[in-house]
């Protein structure tokens, strides 16, 4: 009886065992799982103004490439297409220039807890996918509502009026979903954005103090 005791017992240890190393392994796998959700780019919008791999939204075919990276929460951003926004997206429009617009997000700080960068952002690639056609009336039309900082911003309601309002109302769904949200974190991290607006010319990041003077020189 002793021994069939024993053994019993061995066998209950074997099995609580392999049980322990079943758990650790769907533990492990979990962990890896929700590390590479963690890190994955997400979707990226398809549609042919859209470049999937460096987030750009395209107009023009000039051969001079300029690149804007801008958060919608950035007071500065929106002085900044003040004064150079609808030069630029006409000289595209007359294919002197291509211009790459990057709906990017570094200011959810500043938002009350609603990531309203990452949500506008998002935003416009919703509208780039759904309705190609009203992406800069969109975008235009989010600087011209712009929040405060330190304010909640705009509810993903009010973005989706606003798409709307533009010709765009497809995207609401997308809009109200965040389907974008990933995308724009990566594409932020994957250009080094620390600041914002952040302009390359060609490929080259130019310093803010030079901005004035090197638009100037390529919209006359």
């Amino acid at each position: 009886m002793a021994a069939a005791a024993k053994s019993n017992t061995n066998w209950f240890a074997i099995g609580i065992s392999a049980a322990v190393v079943v758990v650790l392994v769907a533990l492990g796998g979990l962990v890896v799982f929700l590390n590479n959700q963690a890190t994955s780019p997400g979707t990226a919008p398809k549609s042919a103004i859209v470049n999937e791999e460096t987030g750009a939204i395209t107009f023009g075919t000039g051969d001079t490439e300029i690149d804007t990276f801008v958060d919608f929460m950035c007071p500065i951003c929106g002085d900044f297409e003040d004064t150079y926004g609808a030069a630029l997206q006409d000289a595209a429009a007359n294919d002197d220039i291509t211009l790459n617009l990057h709906p990017i997000s570094i200011l959810d700080r500043y938002s009350q807890n609603t990531e309203f960068s990452t949500r506008a952002a998002a935003s416009v690639y919703c509208v780039a996918a759904e309705a190609p056609d009203s992406t800069l009336d969109y975008f235009n039309l989010l600087f011209e509502n712009q929040p405060a900082e330190n304010t909640p911003g705009l509810s993903d309601e009010e973005l989706a009026a606003f798409a709307d309002q533009v010709g765009a109302g497809a995207a609401a769904d997308c809009i109200a979903d965040g389907t974008y949200k990933r995308f724009v974190t990566s594409q932020t991290n994957q250009h080094d954005i620390q600041g914002t607006p952040t302009v390359e010319i060609d490929g080259e990041r130019i310093e803010n103090s030079e901005i004035g003077t090197r638009l100037a020189d390529i919209l006359g």
